[in-house]
């Protein structure tokens, strides 16, 4: 798990590989990811929106940005934790994400940034 706090915003990130969405023949390497977002401030944020950045080490960098993730823009109230689940697909067996969330303080009406932890995506037949 990768776990970095920015803006007293803690980011957690647990990675798992799908052997049964991915095609290793065809050079389709499917992983999953869980994200645990913590509002440890004293006020409410609400996440606005994200931008990731994935390499794959046999494709160019992609970028994804959007409002929000799967669809909500959260509210977190103090010590309060918002959890998701998303994918990615690669075409080779080793990779990682990084990126950052944009929040705005609810009390001030501030954007900050806080950082997503640099996370691999590894294919389990290559740690062999």
């Amino acid at each position: 798990m990768s776990t970095l706090t920015t803006e007293g915003i803690e980011i957690s990130v647990k990675t798992g590989y799908r052997q049964d969405l991915s095609q290793v023949e065809n050079n389709s390497y499917i992983f999953n990811y869980e994200v645990t977002m913590r509002n440890m401030n004293n006020y409410n944020v609400q996440l606005i929106s994200r931008d990731w950045y994935i390499f794959d080490s046999l494709s160019e960098l992609r970028v994804v940005s959007g409002e929000g993730v799967i669809g909500e823009q959260p509210i977190l109230k103090p010590n309060e934790s918002f959890v998701y689940a998303s994918g990615c697909d690669l075409n080779s067996e080793i990779g990682f994400m990084r990126g950052f969330y944009t929040f705005r303080n609810l009390v001030t009406g501030d954007l900050f940034r806080v950082t997503i932890p640099l996370f691999n995506l590894e294919f389990p037949g290559k740690m062999n």
